[in-house]
Order: C-alpha cells, then structure tokens, then sequence
C-alpha cells in the first residue's frame, strides 16, 4: 500500500502543478475570475492533500505495523481530492452550477483524512 499512496501521491503533486500553470495560462482569458479561482482552489488542495499523501506514505513505510487509521487516512486523501479537486475543475470548465455541491463531500472526505491522521499520530509508538 505503501507504494500505491507514494505513486498517487506523485502523480496528484505533478497533475496539480500543471493544472496550476493550465489555469495561470490557458484559462486566464477563456474563464471568468470567479471560475478562474475556483479553478486555483482545486489545484491548491490537490498539491496541499498530495503533500498529506505523501506524508501518510513515508509514515506506513517507517511502521513495522501501519494502523488501520493511516491506510483510512490515505483512502480518504484520495477520495477527497478527486471528489473535490474534481468537481471544482469540472465546474470552472463547464460552468455547470450543480458540480459545485459535490465539492462539499470531497471536502468532508478531506477532513476525516485528517481526522483519521490525527489518530494515528495519538496512538502510535515512535
């Protein structure tokens, strides 16, 4: 598992940049600013959870055991960020009002990734 959290989280972190630079270049003049930022907003959170991922990875590989709660955390990053990063890329492209009240659910996927790091980092023996 260690590895599949590595590489996703990789491969978030690369998406994330070039969809930053996509945004910064080739949106600026197609999108309103409102879209534009809602567009960075979901890059943002793709690199901030990548981070979090790749966290998550390097803790599993240095634990004879991982706990549940860092495999739960890193299921939850994924999760989080396609449902979230996703849904405000698709909205910032599409315009489509709807795809912006799926956001909320990555949202709370994210937290609970969180959530479930913080109980890990309480129980576990350093």
């Amino acid at each position: 598992m260690t590895q599949i959290f590595l590489t996703i989280a990789a491969i978030f972190g690369g998406l994330s940049v070039a969809g930053g630079a996509f945004g910064a270049h080739a949106l600026r003049e197609k999108v309103s600013e409102r879209m534009l930022e809602i567009f960075d907003t979901g890059a943002r959170y793709q690199m901030y959870h990548a981070l979090a991922l790749l966290l998550v990875a390097i803790l599993m590989s240095r634990l004879e055991i991982p706990p549940t709660t860092l495999l739960v955390s890193g299921w939850l990053f994924i999760i989080g960020v396609t449902i979230f990063s996703g849904s405000l890329y698709a909205l910032s492209l599409t315009g489509i009002k709807s795809l912006g009240a799926i956001a909320p659910l990555g949202g709370i996927a994210l937290m609970a990734g969180w959530g479930a790091l913080a109980i890990t980092a309480a129980t576990i023996k350093f």
